[in-house]
């Protein structure tokens, strides 16, 4: 059944390939979104808005260093797609073993970090007093588990990075339920607080993590490793790094982008912080569609730039942008007129209903760059442009100081600068992606034309 789920995607219609390959990712992202509606509808109804606002605070921070650890995985990812387009076996399953040891480190390093200075992190960033010592437990709890959501992480890219996007489903859905299970059980009945939800979110992921690897390794040869198989290769470890390492700085730029603008909430109290978390939770389901393509495209893009069929790579994101058109203009209409109904389904508080319901018509009018910014930049990273994803975080960053400074300081604007911020950054940023994939740099970046 394993072996019979991987797709060489640079044979075929390749739009039905990214369609095929996105709906379940689509299908898992939207379920995963289903448990976050659900923790926070726990969290803002059983516990209260505060409890709602500390594990807000920490979602910037949660980004940047699941981001680390995330960006390896799917550089390690976009490496194997590349290698199994050019049909190099042996090199597939060589990177999939030293993957072990460039996850590992990289987790242990930053979760030893969180651990430690996540009371100084979150003072940094303007915590609100009220809310600092549930999102210390939260983060420092998160940040102990790192290690089963990265290995949970790395399994299920190197899946997709074969075309089997059905079973990172499987474990992903399994994960939810128990997910949301244990946070009723927690929250609800042992009255766990923050520290509940946090536990609900460890626990699920390192039964996915663990149920995952057998899998793998029962049913997909690339993972039946032999003990001596086990040597960790120079070349693979640094062409992973040199992958993996700026689309991680990338993710990270971006989490700091954000950290930077959490700032600027976190200093306008605690409703604003409710309202922000809730506007961030329905603008990460809106993403879900962006993100599921971006993931089809890397892997449709890594295996036919492994297959040197840059022209299949073209029609990929052509077919890809209309996608994005088409939901974007179908949610625009439904953030105006559905907004308070959308933002009562998270909190009671009244106010935040209001100032919630306003920043969702905000940030609505520009779905369709936010969309724009992930499928070229998808493109681009299966291309293994590296240099790129540091350069397009570098834009993020620049653009969420500079936006967020000028208009929060505008005196009819105030605290609505806040959502235009994020208006503006993925506007721009969108445009530094497409002129990149313009410049065609990106046609010479694969990695298996010097590895090989």
């Amino acid at each position: 059944m394993g072996e019979s789920r991987i797709t060489d995607m640079t044979v075929g219609s390749s739009t039905k390939h990214i369609i095929k390959f996105a709906l379940p990712l689509l299908f898992g992202n939207l379920f995963q979104q289903f448990y976050n509606l659900v923790d926070s509808i726990v969290v803002g109804n059983y516990v209260g808005a505060n409890a709602l606002a500390a594990v807000g605070a920490c979602g910037s921070l949660n980004f940047l260093f699941f981001s680390l650890s995330g960006g390896i995985s799917g550089g390690i990812g976009i490496i194997v797609a590349q290698y199994f387009g050019s049909g190099n076996s042996s090199k597939v399953k060589d990177t999939i073993v030293n993957s072990i040891y460039v996850l590992g480190a990289v987790c242990i390093v930053v979760s030893v970090i969180g651990i430690i200075f996540a009371p100084e992190i979150l003072e940094l960033l303007s915590t609100p007093e009220e809310i600092i010592y549930d999102s210390t437990l939260y983060l420092r709890t998160t940040c102990a588990g790192m290690i089963v959501i990265a290995a949970y992480n790395g399994v299920s890219s190197i899946l997709r990075s074969l075309g089997d996007s059905k079973t990172p489903l499987i474990f992903l859905i399994i994960s939810c339920i128990l997910n949301i299970v244990l946070d009723l059980i927690f929250v609800i009945y042992l009255d766990a607080g923050v520290l509940g939800v946090a536990f609900a979110t460890i626990i699920a992921q390192t039964i996915s993590a663990v149920t995952s690897t057998i899998y793998a390794v029962r049913n997909i040869s690339y993972f039946k490793i032999s003990r001596e198989e086990m040597k960790p290769d120079r070349e693979i470890i640094m062409n992973s790094l040199k992958i993996g390492t700026p689309i991680a700085f990338q993710s990270s730029l971006i989490a700091i982008s954000c950290l930077v603008l959490q700032s600027v909430v976190n200093s306008f109290g605690a409703t604003v912080v409710a309202a922000f978390t809730v506007t961030s939770r329905i603008e990460q389901i809106v993403m879900q569609p962006y993100g599921s393509l971006s993931m089809a495209v890397t892997t449709f893009t890594g295996q036919n730039m492994g297959a040197g069929k840059i022209e299949r790579v073209k029609k990929g994101l052509y077919s890809s942008t209309i996608m994005i058109l088409s939901f974007s203009l179908l949610m625009l209409p439904i953030a105006y007129i559905f907004g308070e109904s959308i933002i009562r389904i998270f909190v009671n508080e009244a106010n935040v209903i209001e100032m919630g319901a306003k920043a969702l018509r905000i940030t609505s009018i520009c779905y369709f760059p936010l969309g724009m910014i992930f499928i070229p930049r998808a493109l681009l990273n299966g291309a293994g442009d590296a240099k790129f994803s540091m350069i397009n975080g570098i834009t993020e960053v620049l653009c969420r100081i500079i936006f967020s400074n000028i208009f929060t300081k505008i005196a009819f604007i105030g605290l609505w600068g806040i959502w235009i911020t994020s208006g503006a950054t993925w506007t721009v940023t969108a445009i530094v992606c497409i002129l990149r994939y313009a410049s065609g740099v990106w046609k010479t970046k694969a990695i298996v034309s010097t590895a090989n």
